[in-house]
């Protein structure tokens, strides 16, 4: 156990030292966010300085159980009761939003000639909540570290280009109608302090709406991985003898439902049935926004930018074309569904 810990520490210290400079730096920088920050300069580093192997242990260790931990916690910040507070319109909007950017991040996935492990996770963390949806998607579709780790520097790099336009492009559209904006920001935008940085720029009433309709993509999360760990599995089924995909589900090697993603389940389920203190919520997100930055702190260090940058046309195209549909998509329906 021991020796466990002392070959993780240098790692994940170095993870943790770039989220606090991360979290500093915001206050000079406040529209970008600290997770962006922190993947920003944890590629720069990891690729010049950092580079040293001592460190491979801890940001492995922070790259995985933090981002886990992170998505457990958001149970406890969320309830059901939300979606009543938007109507059965605001609940269609979410659900057919994440559908169109789902079905085009595979199409376009397919097209540009990904596997399924970059292509789900880029629809998972698309559609659903940024770096905690490709956490919670990663093992059920069995994508590798590499692969998670693009998807997430695409998602949250798209979602920084989101984050700062669509404030200009929701009041270009719809006005000063605070709900209407909320709901194109939070039906959007990718992680939870992208949504909150962009709605900001706006006005306090639009990030409470940009904030509600985000925590209807969340608690889809649970349906989300259960249908690409599904959908994973036809794919190995071509591939491989039904015998051995059965084989596969038995030994644990497909899973359907990782054990994080189920108490974010079961804390959110006791978050909407018990009054919690205020502090629980408060301190769970507390700790889930700061797992959540280290660990894209060690995504960064961990992320072959040689690799990144050979492929740099296809994740572009990939990226913006993903983007420019789940916009185009939200103002349409927006306007179609949604009326105050």
């Amino acid at each position: 156990m021991l020796a466990t810990i002392q070959k993780r520490f240098a790692g994940f210290a170095v993870a943790t030292i770039i989220a606090i400079l991360s979290q500093f730096l915001t206050h000079f920088i406040p529209n970008i966010g600290a997770a962006t920050i922190a993947i920003l300069i944890g590629i720069v580093l990891g690729n010049t300085v950092l580079k040293q192997p001592i460190l491979n242990a801890g940001t492995k260790f922070a790259e995985k159980r933090l981002l886990e931990y992170s998505v457990m916690l958001l149970g406890l910040t969320i309830t059901f009761q939300t979606i009543v507070q938007l109507h059965w319109t605001g609940l269609l909007f979410i659900i057919i939003q994440m559908t169109i950017t789902i079905v085009a991040a595979i199409a376009i996935g397919k097209w540009l000639k990904f596997d399924d492990g970059i292509y789900l996770c880029m629809a998972g963390g698309n559609a659903v909540c940024g770096s905690s949806a490709i956490a919670s998607i990663k093992p059920v579709i069995n994508a590798s570290d590499d692969d998670a780790g693009m998807s997430i520097t695409l998602v949250n790099l798209m979602g920084t280009v989101m984050m700062l336009i669509l404030p200009i492009i929701g009041t270009i559209s719809f006005g000063h109608l605070d709900m209407l904006r909320g709901a194109l920001i939070g039906g959007t935008v990718q992680s939870v302090g992208q949504v909150i940085a962009s709605a900001t720029m706006v006005n306090q009433t639009t990030v409470q709406f940009a904030t509600l309709f985000k925590i209807m993509r969340i608690i889809m999360l649970v349906v989300v991985v259960t249908v690409f760990a599904r959908i994973h599995a036809k794919n190995v089924a071509k591939a491989t003898p039904a015998e051995s995909v059965e084989d596969d589900i038995k030994k644990g090697k497909i899973n359907f439902l990782p054990w994080y993603v189920l108490w974010f389940l079961i804390f959110c389920l006791l978050n909407s049935l018990l009054t919690l203190p205020s502090w629980i919520a408060g301190t769970a997100h507390f700790l889930s926004t700061w797992c959540e930055i280290i660990a894209l702190a060690a995504i960064g260090l961990r992320l072959n930018l040689q690799a990144f940058l050979k492929a740099g046309k296809r994740f572009a195209i990939y990226s913006i074309g993903v983007g420019a549909i789940q916009i185009i998509a939200a103002l349409i329906l927006i306007k179609l569904l949604i009326h105050v």
